[in-house]
Parts: C-alpha cells; sequence; structure tokens
C-alpha cells in the first residue's frame, strides 16, 4: 500500500513538474523577398506567440541600408554613431518588416555584396542584422529562413540545411538569438555537389562568372583528410561562392560559408591558397582580443600553407621558397600586436608560429605541435595574445624561447 502510495506521488510530481522542464518553443520565421529592380531585399520577421520576446535591439550599424519599418507592436529608432532599432512585439501573431539594400559598393568600383537583374550574392548578417534578445524564461525560438525569389530565378544557397523549396533551419547554438548568417546566392546558379567526411559541400556561382567549380571540388577532396586530421570539429555544410568582377577580388569566410573571387587561382605562383585561408578560418572559428589579430590570420595562413604541404601537393623545394618569401616581406616588422595587422605582420606570425611547431616537437620528442595549440584555442573561441602563450606552454611543458620575444609585447 505504501509502496503504491509512493509511486502514485511520483507520478503527480512527474507530472506537474514536465512543463516546467520543457522550454516553450515558438517559431520565428524568416521571409525573404529579393528586389533586384530596387536592388533592395523586403525582410519579414514573424514571430507565432509576440508574447514570448519583450524586445529585440538591432544594431543597424549606420542606418544608412534599412528602410521603410512597420512592426506590429512598438518599434522606435534610437539616432547615434551606431543606430538602434528596438521592436517590442505585439501579443499573439507580430511581425516586423523592413527593406535592406544589397549592393555594397567599394571606392575603387568593385562590391563586397551585389543584386543583379539575374542573381545576388549577400550576407545573411546584413539581412538581418545583430540583435540583443530579451525573452521570457523557458521560451525557445525555432527559427526557419524562407525565400520568395524574382520570376526566372531558379535556386537560392545558402549554408543552412535545406528543408523545404527555397527554406532553410536556422540553428545556432552559440547564440540566443539565432538569424541567417553566412554568405547566400540566388538567381540563375551553376552548382556541384559533394559528401566529405561529415561535411555536404557545396560550390556555386552565378552562371558566366568564370567558377571553376570542378577545380575547387578537386582541391578540397585531396586536402580533406588532412583537415580532417586537423580539426576536431567539422561544418554539417560547407557553402563556397564565386563571383567575377566587378566583385572583390579577394576571398573571405563567413558562417560555414567562404566567397572567393573567381580570377584568384586556387593556389598562387607563391604556394599559398586563398581558398584554403579561408576554410582554416571558417574550420577554426577562433576570435582573438586585446590586439591579437595576428593568432587568428596567422592559424589561416600557416594551415593554408600546411594542409597542401602536408597533403603532398607542395614539393620541398617549394615549401622552401616560399618560405624565403615570408622572410623577405617581413623583415622589417617590429610588433606582431594590433586590431588590423598588415600582409607583413601575417607573414611574420607564419615564421613564429612555424618556429613555435619546430620548438614544441623537439621538447616533446614528436609527441605534440601546434596542431594541440590550434585545438586548445579553438576549445576557448577567445584567446588574448597572453592567453595563447599560456596555452602554448602548456603543450609544451615549459616556457618557450620562441614566443619569449618583443614582437608579442
Amino acid at each position: 500500500m505504501a509502496v503504491g502510495l509512493l509511486r502514485a506521488l511520483l507520478i503527480g510530481l512527474l507530472m506537474f513538474s514536465a512543463p516546467v522542464w520543457a522550454a516553450k518553443k515558438v517559431d520565428l520565421d524568416y521571409h525573404i523577398r529579393l528586389l533586384p529592380q530596387s536592388d533592395q531585399a523586403e525582410v519579414r520577421l514573424t514571430l507565432a506567440k509576440g508574447e514570448a520576446v519583450r524586445s529585440l535591439d538591432f544594431d543597424l550599424g549606420d542606418g544608412s541600408h534599412y528602410s521603410d519599418f512597420k512592426a506590429d507592436g512598438q518599434w522606435l529608432l534610437i539616432p547615434g554613431k551606431h543606430v538602434r532599432g528596438v521592436w517590442r512585439p505585439t501579443s499573439a501573431k507580430a511581425s516586423l518588416t523592413y527593406r535592406v539594400r544589397i549592393s555594397h559598393g567599394r571606392k575603387n568600383g568593385s562590391f563586397d555584396t551585389r543584386m543583379t537583374p539575374s542573381w545576388a550574392l549577400l550576407r545573411g548578417d546584413e539581412l538581418v542584422p545583430p540583435a540583443k534578445l530579451d525573452q521570457q524564461d523557458g521560451t525557445e525560438l525555432v527559427s526557419r529562413l524562407q525565400f520568395e525569389l524574382p520570376d526566372g530565378w531558379k535556386s537560392v544557397e545558402t549554408a543552412w540545411p535545406r528543408i523545404g523549396k527555397n527554406k532553410f533551419r536556422i540553428d545556432n547554438p552559440s547564440r540566443l538569438f539565432d538569424r541567417p548568417t553566412g554568405w547566400m546566392l540566388a538567381g540563375k546558379l551553376g552548382s556541384r555537389r559533394t559528401r566529405l567526411g561529415e561535411t555536404e559541400v557545396t560550390i556555386a556561382s552565378p552562371q558566366g562568372q568564370g567558377m571553376r567549380r570542378m577545380d575547387v571540388l578537386t582541391l578540397l577532396t585531396f586536402v580533406w583528410p588532412q583537415v580532417q586530421a586537423v580539426y576536431p570539429r567539422h561544418p554539417a555544410k560547407l557553402l563556397i561562392v564565386g563571383a567575377n568582377d566587378p566583385m572583390w577580388r579577394g576571398s573571405l569566410g563567413a558562417h560555414e560559408s567562404i566567397y572567393v573571387n573567381t580570377r584568384l587561382p586556387l593556389v598562387s605562383e607563391s604556394g599559398s591558397s586563398a581558398l584554403m585561408r579561408e576554410l582554416a578560418q571558417v574550420f577554426g572559428r577562433i576570435n582573438d582580443e586585446q590586439r591579437s589579430d595576428w593568432i587568428s590570420e596567422g592559424f589561416a595562413e600557416y594551415y593554408a600553407i600546411e594542409l597542401l604541404r602536408r597533403a603532398g601537393g607542395m614539393s620541398d623545394e617549394r615549401y622552401q621558397s616560399l618560405q624565403a618569401k615570408l622572410a623577405r616581406d617581413s623583415q622589417k616588422v617590429a610588433t606582431l600586436r594590433g586590431e588590423q595587422i598588415s600582409p607583413a605582420q601575417v607573414a611574420k606570425a607564419v615564421i613564429v608560429l612555424q618556429e613555435l611547431d619546430r620548438e614544441i616537437r623537439l621538447k616533446t620528442r614528436n609527441k605534440r605541435s601546434l596542431d594541440d595549440v590550434l585545438r586548445g584555442a579553438m576549445h576557448l573561441g577567445t584567446v588574448s595574445t597572453k592567453e595563447f602563450v599560456q596555452l602554448a606552454e602548456s603543450v609544451l611543458g615549459e616556457s618557450s624561447k620562441v614566443l619569449d620575444s618583443e614582437l608579442l609585447q
């Protein structure tokens, strides 16, 4: 009798407590309508239950890219160096709608992002700007992204998992506010897909832009075993997009995605590779602080060279030639510290990391290497120069002669 009573009591307690443990899921839908005739996208955020969110406080930068705000509830624009937009939704179903300009030009006439009559190459980070989310306790937003394409535009690619026609699931465990970040490409596209290890890889570009999709795929397939050996975490999906001039003639990584201008060689005459550098950035996800930009930039360039070399894509002779170039380029560098560092400082950072790798391998009799320092930095997420030195010396087992340098002061 006592046992039966206790069991009934426990079941009652569990039933009473269940709603407290389970987060209440609320849908947040992003609807993007691309408008090439006005070089804009119309963005609509819809909360299934507006009462779940007290406010969303957006950082609109200088405010010049965003316009035509309409909101269910209160919308407040706060001027300043960084313009802020604060949305306090009504209860029940609530939407916020606005327009954002897509094409961003540079002084030299090139574009960082661009929309034409037949395609758009853009970043989700700008479609939905960063925001501070104040939500009701015990609430979890379930975010989805849907595109409405102009007539004749065939498809859209993002780095997020596809859950339907032009529809994607947005889920970033490291952020409270899930927004659609990373490179995105829509229009009349050509694409190639494959699976490398745990990662679905898509290489896409607008038709007629000279993207060597099979070349990119071949290079990635060639180096992928080395990528898997170095990096402990691999994205479920990787998107590589490209376009020709007048897009900016450079390369840039974003959330699980990479942009490369199609005129850039996959491997340059010197032996370095812009694609490999951005791949190292995307996989490493290292953020630096306290004027320590040399860490993430140095790691990216170091592994751009190292991954190719380990895969057998670089002879000893060419590696030595590259070393000589790095030494020449960086001979006048007196410090590695700074918020944004020069190409010469990046070259010097690579030399320092190569010397540190040799020091670690020598002292640990090849049991440890710079790879262990990289993984430690990835685990920390955000790293300062001081923390980097401590991390390297914990791998080394003693103080580092290489890092006892005025370059790091």
